[in-house]
């Protein structure tokens, strides 16, 4: 625990003028971002006596090391420095909303030349029109189902599109007219994209036009006597009306606005979000925090804004924002948001009629969804302090290990051989600091000798990281190089002086290994070998869930309903699962390889032409120089180049059914995707033994 007095800034130091300050730990890791009007009036808040200060920023202030500061001419771009930090950073003191969930969006790809309509989730896409978010994905495929009949967009994917156009049948939605099947040139590009503009039209709210144009359409068709016409319209009109009616009229004006409402108590808030387009509810999303700083319910209406509009611009941003808590000072958000929608933004709280009832509503939700977090969050909170209290009074460690590195090693019988590192903190997965390894200190099959390897790699970085900020000084550990996640060596620096948790800058308090006694003791020489004794090891064997300690001959066992033996369990099962991911990858690449690689300037289109040419790599390999000469797009030097190639690789083994031991003839339908023949048997025996 630090004293905050150690690195108190000196009286006069720090201006008196808007910016943005950062706390740092004693790893130099960004632990707090914050902004102010004054910073010399906010920071002096934080170097108080203790005792006078809250418990998280009590808490924040001795964990941090030192305190930086940068000056900015106004709020606003305080305000917009603020945000990309805590993205960039992810500071664990800053108040993060988190997602109980990934809504489901109704996305219409206008960047493609037929534009989809598919349900999306995750990070919005460039070109990409969004609709949402919606509670459930069944939500949206009824309503466009419903919609189909009056804009039959495409909805297929890329693959099932292609076919279509390749066969020229369009699938069952194209002949039951739930598509204009522009695959097969029923509809030009031109007049599909119209469709989409159109179908767009109508989810932003412009619904009216659409219905009064079909009514009159079935009024034309009934008097010229088409009955069948006016009938399929009469029945579009319907569907249209159906899925209106999936989001009831709450704002009678037909207001674009969103509403966003605060649940809180003294540990934790939750926001709930009501996005109304068009006087409709167009969707609905929830964000649940832990409260880790002192912050009243404006500063976290503030972040819910950061958070909702930071990567967004033009009309994703509402011309009306109601909020029931305005933040101090207004004006700089107020500027903000209307800077990313390109004109004025009202944010403000609503007092009477039609929206504060809404508004009402929105608290509601909010309420019942902090209800329902502490419901699900009081048993998992408590389970993951006990986890870690067991795994710390098991293996006899000084506190518990507040951050668990899991290592597991994998291969496919001595081929491809990698290792993985899964990072748990606070008993939750930090998915941001896994890192993979591949094994280069020598061939084959030997567990132990990759785990000793992988540790001595990871840590190593370590202290190369201690050295370079002057808390190593042994002269034997001077710097390491920089192994990227492949293994490949790609400099010397560990991190920049920023913050920004890179590579394999933080010890943990715990080394688990996917193993027994040896890979224990693997890791513990190696980390005896860089001089590292005040990181536990222990690692956790799959036959009996043993829990072995190095040098111990018999292993520590856990009930089998303790929490902390899942806990571990989680971990290894992480380790396993990254790891034979990346073997697996690494693997299909292998297969995938083919001497034509290696030939200077021959592209996937002219390999692909050169087997097609001669149906496989075999009668390639067998051409003369003349006959690759043939295939369109190979000049002579290329030729000689490629057959140069193909005489030094030596020649692939011939195809192998393994499950009946026949040598199978190669045949044009049986090539991979690099002209090699592909090898046929039994399941079990494809798979291989994965370790």
């Amino acid at each position: 625990m630090a004293d905050p007095s150690s690195y108190r800034p000196k009286p006069g130091e720090i201006p008196d003028s808007p910016g943005v300050y950062r706390f740092r730990d004693e790893h130099r890791r960004v632990i707090y971002v914050g902004k102010a009007k004054s910073l010399r009036q906010r920071l002096a808040n934080y170097f108080q006596d203790l005792a006078g200060l809250h418990p998280r920023t009590r808490s924040m202030v001795t964990t941090a090391a030192s305190v930086e500061w940068t000056v900015v001419s106004t709020e606003v771009e305080a305000l917009q420095l603020e945000y990309s930090w805590i993205k960039e950073y992810d500071p664990r003191f800053n108040v993060k909303y988190r997602d109980d969930k990934s809504y489901p969006y109704l996305a219409v790809t206008m960047n493609e030349e037929y534009p989809r309509v598919q349900v999306m989730r995750g990070h919005k896409k460039k070109g990409v029109r969004y609709f949402g978010p919606y509670a459930h994905a069944w939500a949206i495929r009824d309503t466009v189902d419903l919609l189909l009949r009056v804009f039959p967009v495409r909805t297929c994917s890329a693959g099932v599109f292609k076919n279509a156009a390749r066969t020229g049948r369009p699938c069952l939605l194209g002949y039951i007219g739930k598509c204009s099947a522009p695959c097969v040139d029923r509809v030009s590009a031109e007049e599909h994209r119209e469709l989409a503009d159109e179908f767009c039209d109508f989810m932003t709210g412009r619904t009216n036009t659409y219905i009064r144009r079909l009514e009159k359409q079935m009024g034309e068709a009934a008097e010229e006597m088409e009955y069948e016409r006016a009938a399929r319209l009469r029945d579009d009109i319907e569907a249209l009306k159906k899925a209106m009616e999936k989001n009831a009229v709450v704002l009678a004006d037909a207001t674009d606005a969103d509403l966003i409402a605060v649940a809180e108590d003294e540990l934790e808030a939750a926001v709930q979000i009501f996005h109304v387009r068009g006087g409709r509810v167009r969707g609905q999303r929830g964000w649940v925090t832990d409260k880790v700083e002192e912050i009243t319910t404006g500063a976290l209406v503030e972040h819910a804004l950061q958070q909702l509009y930071g990567e967004e611009t033009g009309d994703a941003v509402p011309k009306e924002v109601l909020v029931p808590a305005l933040p101090d000072p207004v004006e700089p958000v107020q500027e903000w948001l209307a800077g990313r929608r390109g004109s004025g933004v009202s944010l403000r709280i609503p007092q009477r009629g039609d929206k504060k009832a809404l508004m009402e509503t929105v608290q509601r939700n909010a309420q019942q969804a902090l209800v329902l977090h502490k419901t699900k969050r009081a048993s998992d909170l408590t389970t993951r302090s006990r986890a870690l209290e067991e795994i710390a009074d098991a293996l006899d460690l000084d506190s518990a290990p507040l951050r668990i590195e899991c290592y597991d090693i994998s291969h496919l019988q001595g081929d491809d051989v990698v290792a993985s590192m899964v990072v748990f903190e606070d008993g939750l997965a930090r998915k941001s600091e896994y890192r993979r390894f591949q094994i280069k200190g020598f061939a084959g099959q030997d567990d132990v000798r990759s785990m000793h390897e992988v540790i001595t790699r990871r840590f190593r970085r370590y202290l190369a990281e201690k050295e370079k900020t002057g808390e190593w000084t042994d002269g034997e550990n001077a710097e390491a190089p920089e192994i990227d996640r492949n293994g490949e060596i790609v400099g010397t620096g560990l991190t920049e002086d920023d913050g920004r948790p890179k590579k394999f800058a933080y010890p943990p308090q715990l080394v688990v290994v996917d193993g027994g006694a040896p890979q224990v003791a693997a890791a513990r020489r190696a980390l005896d070998e860089l001089g590292i004794d005040d990181i536990a090891v222990c690692g956790l064997a799959k036959r009996l869930e043993e829990v072995w300690l190095p040098g111990d001959d018999d292993p520590v066992v856990l009930p089998r309903t303790s929490e902390g033996l899942y806990l571990l369990q989680r971990v290894r099962d992480e380790a396993h699962r990254f790891a034979i991911t990346y073997q697996r990858t690494k693997r299909s690449k292998r297969f995938r390889s083919s001497p034509l690689d290696d030939v200077p300037g021959l592209g996937e289109t002219r390999k692909q032409a050169l087997l097609k040419h001669f149906g496989s790599l075999k009668k390639l390999r067998s051409a003369t120089i003349d006959q690759i000469c043939e295939v369109p797009g190979i000049g002579r030097k290329t030729a000689e180049t490629i057959a140069a190639a193909l005489a030094q690789a030596a020649p692939a083994a011939p195809a192998v059914n393994t499950a009946t031991g026949e040598i199978m003839e190669e045949e044009p339908g049986t090539m991979g995707s690099s002209g090699e023949p592909v090898t046929m048997g039994a399941p079990d025996e494809r798979r291989g033994q994965e370790t």
